[in-house]
């Protein structure tokens, strides 16, 4: 567990806190301990594995579902205890498309706007300038069924906006659209994020979660980093060498195990090797690779990635539990 670094400045206004959340289901433990500070106007993301608690820390700071201990806050509201009076401050995207796929935008906007008790002066505001800002006005009759993907999530977007909330909380939401869609929606978050509002994203894309203010690690239930991502990439012990070499697979064998040698991480045809001195190991790690008869096109020591820092930090976690046992 680990408590959660502020980058935010002094005057920056606590909206969600958390203190010990936890949650069970039978035998396992979903969210462990969970102690977490999200400031308003932040975009934080939530990142790690599958099963590490995502999904299940966001619906218990929706007040979807309940905790077994701890508490939670949001928004002024104790999450626990008032969970219809926070459900007004917030919107949820769920993973999977929920709305009515025989239902038009248009219609599906309406029916949401009624579900919040939007007037019809404000619907009649709100509804096209939601319309522009998803990029969905030339769409506005079409059935929800028949949308792409991409137009899908920005729909349900654009809905769970309606009421204005002043917390958003969205569940991977780009898992399984198109890369140009997936760009298109974050560049929508970052609009948002431009007008304060708070929004807690969970996302398996590494590449999503340096567009955040900050980003939580989640691994087993549990908080195991939590700072800015340029702060989370320098919790890499060690400096990172990226190499271009023939039999990468082979290579990587041979490379593991070498005295300063920490990780070989494979991509493509590149080998990412995390050394405990890059200047040092360089032609160390060049003369093992033509030792095994193979050819190196390039080597060059690199900045490691988020996806690396978060590997490099589960395996960190991974082998502090076994010591542990």
């Amino acid at each position: 567990m680990v408590a959660d670094n502020v980058a935010t400045g002094s005057s920056a206004t606590p909206v969600i806190e958390t203190q010990n959340l936890r949650r069970t289901f039978n035998d396992t433990v979903a969210v462990e301990g969970l102690s977490l500070t999200i400031y308003r106007g932040e975009i934080f993301g939530l990142v790690g594995p599958d099963g590490a608690g995502k999904t299940t820390t966001l619906r218990l700071l929706a007040g979807i579902m309940r905790a077994d201990g701890g508490s939670a806050t949001g928004a002024g509201h104790n999450v626990r205890h008032e969970p219809e009076a926070i459900k007004p401050k917030l919107g949820y995207l769920a993973q999977q498309f929920s709305l009515y796929e025989d239902l038009t935008v248009l219609e599906n906007l309406y029916f949401y706007a009624d579900i919040y008790g939007v007037s019809q002066a404000e619907r009649d505001t709100r509804i096209p300038r939601l319309l522009a800002f998803a990029r969905l006005e030339p769409f506005r009759r079409r059935r929800a069924g028949q949308l792409s993907g991409g137009m899908q999530k920005k729909l349900a977007l654009a809905c769970t906006l309606i009421h204005e909330p002043e917390i958003i909380y969205l569940d991977e939401p780009t898992t399984g659209v198109d890369p140009v869609s997936r760009r298109e929606f974050w560049d929508i978050l970052s609009t948002l994020h431009l007008q304060g509002i708070t929004l807690v994203v969970t996302t398996p894309y590494m590449d999503e979660a340096e567009h955040c203010s900050r980003v939580g690690l989640m691994f087993q239930g549990q908080l195991i980093a939590c700072d800015t991502p340029e702060a989370i990439q320098d919790m890499v012990d060690g400096e990172m060498l990226e190499m271009q070499p023939e039999a990468p697979n082979r290579i990587a064998e041979v490379l593991e195990g070498m005295p300063g040698v920490r990780e070989v991480q494979i991509y493509g045809d590149l080998l990412h090797i995390l050394v405990d001195d890059a200047e040092a190991r360089i032609e160390e790690v060049r003369s093992a690779v033509e030792a095994a008869g193979k050819t190196v096109h390039g080597i060059r020591k690199i900045k490691p990635r988020m996806e690396e820092a978060f590997i490099h930090l589960i395996r960190k976690e991974q082998s502090a539990a076994r010591s542990r046992i």
